[in-house]
């Protein structure tokens, strides 16, 4: 390759469709901070109706591959993500191999277009498991991120030779937590290519916001905002969120719970809160943008994330919500599954609490918000931990060094 500059092809089933999406970003955030390093990037995710099928966005070039018609009928990426779109429409489960086929074939055309060097794939099906066919058989070197839901699912038996199949072809896997890396070492010993690396937290936006929102002292009334946000699905476990609300009432009777999201769940999520009289306490507010984010932690005295492992065996990866609560000086508690362990040092930055038990859970969030001094510790300690080991200043760096190793390799 000599002197050449290394030109990766990213494919990814999520990527923001237009700006202020509420899509997930941190795919986009890599690849721009990789952009911005020195490298050069295009981009591969799913079509949307409404989202332009080519567009440049902050110097990368980014396509988007339809793969049902008429366009306006694609259900299967976005939305949630692809495995709860499976589970929820039938029409989706009609998309799947459709959307193999189009990815693949969109793949190796822009391979010949772009004329890339190295292949980025995120999630391991179904773009990890494109991106090794198309190492095989055009001798590309092959970068694959699992992202925690790909994986847990793909221990079941009859998938896990497809998940084998991806993974034993890849140059380097690039996991977000212990938790997703001890689930790939499931599927299959790649060890020695194996390398955990985080997603990151834009440290500007969050930080910044921590100083423009309000104190965290406790408000004289003893008014408390409880935060909870991320896709209203089972593994979530915004059910035991709920369910603890009437026991941390009997101790703090002003306290509110706002939850921030949509998904499968929702309807459910908002019967239980009205069967248990909490129309009043607990506030759906629907899915948030990425550009509101900043001001909603930054305004909660407390952000908790009660994930379970649910009845698929999947479980939390990392917790990216946590990471941007944190980097806004909210102190956070968190369930002790997959990857939030990589970021709740128990009693150092946050509180873990047990799955699944509401109690456990309540005490907690009423030990925390009765406690103003461990929020503060909670807080500033949360706060160095995003900034020395999860904000993308860090994380990019780390993933370019890769990218050359493996270019060049």
């Amino acid at each position: 390759m000599g002197n050449n500059i290394v030109k990766a092809l990213v494919l990814t089933t999520t990527f923001p469709r237009w700006e202020g999406d509420i899509t997930p970003g941190f795919v986009y955030d890599l690849s721009y901070g990789l952009q911005k390093s020195g490298l050069e990037i295009v981009v591969l995710a799913p079509h949307y109706e409404g989202a332009p099928s080519t567009e440049t966005i902050d110097g990368m070039k980014v396509y988007r591959f339809p793969y049902f018609y008429p366009k306006k009928l694609q259900r299967l990426c976005y939305e949630g993500g692809i495995l709860p779109n499976l589970k929820e429409s039938n029409l989706s489960k009609i998309q799947l191999p459709l959307l193999f086929a189009s990815e693949f074939h969109h793949t190796l055309r822009l391979i010949q277009k772009e004329k890339v060097n190295l292949i980025h794939a995120h999630w391991i099906v179904p773009s990890g498991l494109i991106g090794a066919i198309c190492k095989r058989m055009l001798n590309l070197p092959l970068i694959t991120t699992v992202h925690a839901g790909d994986v847990f699912p793909l221990q079941k038996k009859y998938l896990k030779p497809m998940g084998k199949a991806a993974l034993n072809n890849c140059d380097a896997c690039t996991v977000n937590s212990n938790a997703t890396k001890d689930a790939v070492l499931k599927i299959s010993d790649i060890q020695n290519r194996l390398r955990v690396l985080p997603i990151g937290v834009n440290m500007k936006t969050f930080t910044k916001s921590s100083v423009q929102g309000r104190t965290k002292k406790p408000p004289p009334d003893g008014r408390y905002i409880i935060l909870s946000l991320g896709r209203l699905v089972e593994k979530k476990g915004v059910t035991y969120l709920i369910e603890a609300m009437p026991m941390i009432l009997e101790k703090l009777p002003h306290v509110k719970l706002i939850v921030a999201g949509e998904g499968s769940e929702g309807q459910r999520l908002k019967e239980q809160a009205k069967r248990l009289g909490l129309d009043a306490k607990v506030d759906f507010i629907g899915a948030v943008s990425n550009t509101e984010l900043p001001k909603l932690y930054s305004n909660a005295d407390l952000f908790v994330l009660p994930s379970i492992i649910d009845s698929w065996g999947d479980t939390e990866g990392l917790g990216v919500v946590l990471l941007e609560a944190m980097a806004c000086r909210t102190p956070v508690i968190g369930s002790r599954v997959g990857g939030i362990t990589d970021i709740i040092e128990n009693g150092f930055n946050g509180l873990l609490s047990e799955q699944k038990n509401a109690q456990d859970l309540a005490n907690k969030i009423v030990d925390l918000l009765s406690d103003e001094e461990l929020r503060q510790r909670f807080a500033d300690n949360g706060l160095r931990t995003v900034t020395d080991k999860f904000s993308w200043e860090v994380v990019v760096k780390q993933f370019a060094q890769l990218y050359e190793r493996v270019a060049r390799s």
